[in-house]
């Protein structure tokens, strides 16, 4: 029996006929949707080369719209990545402080700006910076988006954080009480390091929710960003529009893929950096604790020694 019947029964001649059927069937009725869209788009002139020509052989479109939208989509993102990452490490570790007037009011900011939508806070912080500060109505927007971004990721972020590090085995904390480490040590030392690579994952997941939340700032406040250009886009090249949004989409694409390239890197060289070779753990027979064993070393008259730790 295998794994997977704990589950559930594993299929037998029949139900694997029906799992291929449900499956051609699905490809089929997908295919036709596909080329049901493509057909409107196609009576519409939106498939017609003139619109994508402007991408391919007019590079102001890019100079003027593209890669300033996407200068400002990474401005945006990086300081929002900047700024939470740190912030929402500091409210995950505050979450699991042993003191309450530590732990209380991190939890209520987490809970708090968690459940707001990240629309709503660039809203008020742009509304807040209009009213309470000086900033360049031109540059306002971007300190908008950035404020909104950082105050919801950086909150998920520490949820994150708290997870990884609930995650470990909490004989790692014993350990770390047993050689008399205190608690900042114990998280900087022993619970964050190990807990990094369990929260990775999404961690990344989050970052790249940081670069597509960037469109919202362009929606509702002006931002221009990478995608806000598709109007420009389209205003100035003949109604482009489903041209306009799949070259803005492919962006957003390769950005993403990079940023998640480089988390999987980093996380298979954390991984890697944990596999240590270390002492051989062996036991003593005259005692109850273990104690690392140093092999045998031969001496100058070619007997040979055997060392242990004191």
């Amino acid at each position: 029996m295998s794994d997977l019947s704990v589950l559930y029964d594993a299929p037998g001649p029949r139900a694997k006929t029906r799992n291929i059927l449900y499956t051609v069937l699905f490809v089929v009725v997908m295919a036709l949707v596909v080329w049901w869209v493509l057909a409107i788009m196609a009576d519409k002139g939106q498939l017609a080369g003139e619109k994508w020509l402007p991408f391919v052989e007019d590079s102001r479109v890019w100079t003027t719209f593209i890669l300033p939208g996407l200068l400002n989509t990474l401005k945006a993102a990086a300081l929002a990545i900047l700024i939470a990452l740190p912030f929402g490490v500091l409210l995950g570790v505050g979450r699991l402080s042993d003191h309450r007037w530590v732990r209380a009011p991190a939890g209520a900011v987490v809970e708090f700006f968690r459940a707001i939508p990240v629309l709503l806070l660039m809203l008020f912080a742009n509304q807040a910076y209009a009213q309470f500060s000086d900033i360049d109505p031109e540059t306002r927007p971007l300190f908008a988006v950035v404020t909104g971004l950082v105050l919801y990721n950086a909150s998920v972020i520490a949820e994150v954080v708290r997870a990884g590090v609930l995650s470990l085995p909490y004989g790692q904390t014993d350990a770390a009480k047993a050689i008399g480490m205190r608690k900042g040590q114990t998280m900087s030392y022993v619970l964050l390091p190990q807990a990094v690579t369990v929260m990775l994952p999404a961690l990344v997941s989050q970052l790249v929710v940081i670069v597509k939340d960037t469109a919202l700032g362009g929606a509702m406040l002006g931002f221009p960003e990478l995608l806000s250009r598709v109007q420009s886009i389209t205003a100035n090249y003949g109604a482009n529009t489903i041209a306009a949004f799949t070259v803005v989409a492919l962006i957003f694409v390769l950005v993403n893929f990079a940023l998640t390239s480089v988390a999987h890197r980093l996380e298979s060289r954390a991984r890697r950096s944990r596999k240590g070779t270390g002492a051989v753990i062996g036991e003593d027979p005259g005692s109850d604790v273990a104690v690392p064993v140093i092999p045998e070393q031969p001496t100058g008259d070619g007997a040979a020694v055997k060392k242990g730790a004191d």
